[in-house]
C-alpha cells in the first residue's frame, strides 16, 4: 500500500539505490543480479550505519537497567500487594537514573519507514512503473535482474518456475533463521539479568513465535526478503560486539554493580601474541650499594691530638 505522504521518502530511497546501482555498474554489468544484491546490501548497511547511535542509545538504556535490576526486584518485593505503587516507584527510579524502557523501540522506528519505502520501490519495479525518480532503463535493469535464477522483484507465489520457487523460499527460511537468532541473542541476555521478571515467560514466547512473523515476507519481493536478512545478520554481529564488550553486571551484598573486565574482541582472539607481549618481563629492581664505613684511627676514636 503506498502512502502518498511518503512520497518524498520513496524518492529519497529510490534515488540513493540509483547512485549505489551506478557506482557498482562502472565495474560490473548492471544488469547482473550481482550487481542489484550488492545495491540492495550496501543500501542496508548504509542505513544500519546512520541509525547506530540510536543503537549506542538503546544498549547504553538496557545497561541502566540492567544495573538497576536489584533495586527494581526490591521495589517489586516491597509493593508486591499493589501493583500500581510499584510501576510508580520502577519507572521513577528508571528516570533517575536516565534509563529508557522503550529505548529498545528506536531502531526498530527508525528501519520501519526504510523497510515500507523499500517494498514500495520494489512493487514499482515489478509492476514496471517507472516512478520516485527512476528511469525506465532502471526499471528495466531491475526487473529483468536474476538473483540465483531468481528474479529481483519476484515474490514467492507470483514466481512462474519451480526453481524460483525454492530459491525465494530458501531466503525466506535463511529470514525466519536470522530473526530467531537475533530475538533469541537479546531476550537470553534480558532473562539472565532479570531471573524473576514477570515479563520474562512473554519475552520467551516471542522469541519462537517471531519467526513464525518471517513467513510473511513470502508475500514480498526477494530484493526485499535480501535486505531483511542483512540487516538481521548486522543485528546479530553488532550485539555481539556490543555484549562482549559490556559484560552483564555483576552485585555486591549491597547491590551495587561490581566492575567486570570486557571480553576481548576478536581481533583480539586471532590476533598471535609472543609469550613477551602476554607477559612482559617485571623491570629490574634496583640494586642496593651499601655504604663501608671507613676505618678511623685511634687518635679519631679517642678524641685524643697527636703531641
Amino acid at each position: 500500500m503506498e502512502l502518498s505522504w511518503l512520497n518524498w521518502l520513496y524518492t529519497a530511497v529510490a534515488q540513493v539505490i540509483t547512485w549505489i546501482h551506478q557506482a557498482y555498474s562502472t565495474v560490473l554489468d548492471p544488469n547482473s543480479g550481482l550487481t542489484w544484491a550488492l545495491t540492495i546490501i550496501t543500501l542496508t548497511i548504509c542505513m544500519r550505519i546512520l541509525i547506530f547511535p540510536l543503537f549506542l542509545k538503546q544498549m547504553r538504556s538496557s545497561r541502566k537497567m540492567q544495573e538497576l535490576a536489584p533495586k527494581v526486584q526490591e521495589l517489586r518485593k516491597r509493593y508486591k500487594n499493589d501493583k500500581q505503587r510499584m510501576n510508580q516507584e520502577v519507572m521513577a527510579l528508571y528516570q533517575g537514573a536516565g534509563a529508557n524502557p522503550l529505548g529498545g523501540c528506536l531502531p526498530v522506528v527508525a528501519q520501519f519507514p526504510i523497510f515500507i519505502s523499500m517494498f514500495t520501490v520494489l512493487r514499482a519495479i515489478a509492476a514496471d512503473q517507472p516512478k520516485f525518480g527512476m528511469t525506465q532503463e532502471l526499471v528495466d535493469s531491475a526487473k529483468h535482474a536474476l538473483i540465483l535464477g531468481a528474479p529481483l522483484p519476484a515474490t514467492f507465489f507470483e514466481a512462474a518456475q519451480i526453481h524460483e520457487k525454492i530459491i525465494i523460499g530458501c531466503f525466506v527460511a535463511i529470514s525466519s533463521l536470522t530473526t530467531f537468532l537475533t530475538v533469541r541473542q537479546s531476550v537470553t541476555r534480558s532473562m539472565a539479568q532479570m531471573p524473576d521478571n514477570p515479563m520474562a515467560q512473554q519475552q520467551k514466547i516471542l522469541m519462537y513465535i517471531s519467526p513464525l512473523f518471517a513467513f510473511f515476507s513470502l508475500n514480498f519481493p526477494l530484493g526485499l526478503i535480501l535486505y531483511w536478512v542483512t540487516t538481521n545478520l548486522w543485528t546479530l554481529g553488532q550485539q555481539h560486539w556490543f555484549y562482549s564488550r559490556h559484560p552483564m553486571p555483576q552485585f555486591d551484598a549491597k547491590g551495587n554493580a561490581v566492575p567486570i573486565e570486557a571480553k576481548p574482541g576478536l581481533f583480539a582472539k586471532l590476533r598471535k601474541t609472543t609469550p613477551e607481549e602476554q607477559a612482559p618481563p617485571p623491570p629490574p629492581e634496583p640494586k642496593i650499594v651499601r655504604q663501608q664505613p671507613s676505618r678511623q684511627s685511634r687518635s679519631k676514636r679517642t678524641g685524643s691530638k697527636k703531641s
